[in-house]
């Protein structure tokens, strides 16, 4: 990682048309780099429970690509001038309260929180990027586009599932679950952080202020139930 940093984190670095300045995309920078070390422990977590050795070596793979993904982020973050440690703590353990929530009890709810439940957080990172310099934007998209762990849930569930309506309907309600406290999760973090209210209040899902909150949920919202329908759920 670089370990020389830049000054100036309060001007604008925004390409042309963009209002975001360089806080701002330090601030969802560090919300990004923060999910992407908990995806890295998610995943060796997950791979240590998986029930069999292919499974085991595919989730080490995933949480390994996290720690490069995560290091893509901090270097954006030291090249716009901002403090890796200090943007990341500001969501130190931003998850915890989630998990303590909604604690699997089965490897298919396990593959499910990680799918269903953590993508609500990464949705949101989508839509706020639109709002960032366009190199930041960029980065973030990248970071959020790796769909192996995505195309590993989808195949096993569906296996799974396939004939056993128990199953199915038991996953569909934990889905509903995950996706309702994740949504949670994003409103509490609107509420202690108002850089990141103010980065996606100029995203397109935003029209006017009062009307905020309902298209940014709405949004969220949309991209759960594809989610959920991508494994034959139902959201």
């Amino acid at each position: 990682m670089t370990q020389t940093a830049q000054s100036g984190t309060s001007g604008t670095s925004g390409s042309p048309g963009t209002s975001g300045t360089t806080a701002d995309a330090i601030e969802l920078l560090g919300l990004v780099a923060q999910l992407q070390l908990e995806a890295f422990a998610r995943s060796a977590e997950d791979s240590a429970a998986a029930p069999t050795l292919d499974e085991r070596l595919a989730l080490s793979r995933f949480a390994a690509a996290a720690v490069e993904r995560r290091d893509r982020v901090i270097d954006r973050i030291v090249e716009l001038g901002g403090d890796p440690l200090a943007a990341m703590g500001c969501f130190d353990h931003v998850l915890d309260d989630f998990d303590l929530r909604t604690s699997p009890s089965t490897w298919w709810e396990r593959l499910l929180t990680s799918y269903v439940g953590y993508g609500v957080a990464d949705d949101f990172c989508r839509i706020a990027a639109a709002r960032l310099d366009e190199t930041s934007r960029a980065l973030v998209l990248d970071v959020l586009d790796d769909h192996s762990h995505a195309d590993l849930a989808v195949a096993e569930i569906a296996e799974a599932g396939a004939g056993d309506d128990v199953l199915v309907a038991r996953l569909a309600l934990w889905g509903r679950r995950l996706g309702g406290e994740a949504l949670g999760v994003v409103q509490a973090l609107l509420g202690s952080r108002p850089a990141l209210l103010r980065i996606a209040a100029g995203t397109d899902v935003y029209v006017e202020a009062g009307e905020a909150s309902g298209k940014l949920f709405g949004a969220l919202t949309a991209e759960h139930t594809r989610r959920m329908g991508r494994l034959g759920l139902t959201a």
